[in-house]
């Protein structure tokens, strides 16, 4: 295994940094609320790095995405990229390909993903979804919506279509989440059989380079915090009891992290990575809440200040752990995975 970036992905990593450094700031995140930064959004697509992922692959992706979590910045990035422009890239027809990826490149198209399957939407004879979707991240952005019917099958529904119906829901995190309710909504079938596997592998994978950004960047403030605040005459940072706690957050987010690259360089090149996306989202899941829980453990006092940018950390860690499904049910997922694929 290598995951040294290539050319193009270091590139594509070192722009993104900038971007998301540059304009995702404590001030316009606050601003957004729970909404998307439009001005973001649209700098980063004028970039081309939502198009970019089709060429730096899903190891790319996951480098991309670490930077977003490590600002939390409030865009659709993730979302879009996964269940928009992977999706149809990678199982989507000719013509599917050749209408739905210009726009989702330039970001005129936005994708979220009524995903996993829950067994809550059944598709009908004639292509035709009804149903509903309690929480899907980003809907309030989509043009498009991934499905994953009871069948598991994978459809794609414009959310302007009649029969699609959309309502605000707020979330843990600020991701501009809504209600899908679908009635007799057209829709497009995605992909054949193994489609929503792999989907599922890849959305975890993704997601999971999500979390070790936020996790980094939680713990990027805490090792600031600690360094300048003093008490009793010395740094917090040479207190052993906070040494201990700071290593060990940093150990989680490494975790997450090679697990993650690990998962996304086997689906680049062509291995099975079921059970390594499962890894992936199951460090993202337990670990993800130990370390945005010691982001704000270390900052005292100050960490309980709900208007302080390590909270947004905490919040983003926490829904993530909602998104990627628990750990104890990530961990029975792996295990009968496992078992069935039998020894090696």
């Amino acid at each position: 295994m290598d995951f040294t970036p290539s050319e193009e992905q270091a590139e594509a990593r070192g722009l993104a940094a900038r971007i998301f450094g540059d304009l995702s700031t404590h001030d316009r995140l606050v601003a957004a609320g729970s909404g998307t930064d439009a001005a973001l959004w649209k700098e980063l697509c004028e970039a081309g790095l939502p198009g970019a992922v089709e060429e730096t692959g899903l190891l790319g992706l996951v480098l991309l995405l670490e930077e977003q979590g490590r600002t939390t910045a409030q865009v659709p990035f993730a979302a879009s990229c996964v269940y928009g422009l992977l999706a149809v890239a990678g199982h989507g027809t000719d013509e599917q390909r050749g209408r739905l990826l210009p726009p989702l490149r330039d970001g005129t198209a936005v994708a979220a993903g009524a995903f996993p399957d829950r067994g809550s939407v059944c598709a009908e004879p004639g292509g035709r979804l009804s149903g509903s979707v309690p929480v899907v991240p980003w809907l309030r952005d989509a043009t498009h919506v991934l499905v994953a019917a009871a069948d598991r099958t994978l459809w794609i529904v414009r959310t302007a279509d009649p029969g699609a119906l959309t309502e605000p829901v707020e979330t843990t995190a600020p991701w501009s989440a809504g209600r899908l309710v679908l009635d007799g909504a057209p829709a497009e079938r995605l992909g054949g059989p193994g489609a929503y596997e792999e989907m599922l592998a890849t959305a975890r994978t993704a997601f999971a380079g999500v979390q070790a950004g936020v996790c980094a960047g939680s713990l990027a403030r805490a090792v600031e915090h600690t360094g300048t605040r003093e008490q009793f005459g010395r740094p917090l940072s040479t207190n052993q009891a906070v040494l201990l706690r700071a290593a060990d957050a940093y150990m989680d987010t490494e975790a997450i992290r090679v697990t993650a690259y690990e998962a996304a360089w086997r689906h680049d090149e062509g291995l099975p990575y079921e059970a390594q996306a499962l890894t992936a989202a199951w460090w993202a899941s337990e670990a993800g809440r130990r370390v945005v829980h010691a982001g704000q453990h270390l900052h005292g006092g100050t960490g309980a200040d709900l208007d302080h940018p390590v909270h947004r950390h905490f919040l983003w860690g926490r829904q993530l752990d909602a998104h990627l499904g628990s750990g104890g049910e990530v961990l029975q997922e792996l295990g009968g995975l496992l078992v069935k694929e039998g020894p090696e």
